[in-house]
């Protein structure tokens, strides 16, 4: 792996349960801010559980999508986590 996406993996492990971040504030916080579409390239190849994919949102507050299950698996880990059913 690279040195961007180590540091975006380390951001991401670093979301709390029952939050999120877009991909463009993971992005800025890995040093790269206009890298937002790369951000989800790496992330969709993550299969880490370390590293919770399913909370990075795009930033129109749309789910996207997510390689375990896709959008609808997505939203409904993260409704799991905020305690909504």
């Amino acid at each position: 792996m690279n040195d961007f996406t180590n540091r975006v993996r380390e951001v991401v492990s670093r979301i709390p349960r029952g939050k999120t971040m877009t991909y463009k504030e993971v992005a800025r916080q890995a040093g790269r801010p206009l890298a937002h579409r790369a951000v989800g390239n790496i992330l969709s190849k993550n299969y880490d559980s370390k590293v919770p994919c399913h909370r990075v949102i795009r930033s129109d507050g749309q789910i996207g999508n997510y390689n375990r299950g896709g959008a609808e698996q997505k939203a409904k880990l993260l409704r799991l986590e905020q305690g909504l059913k």
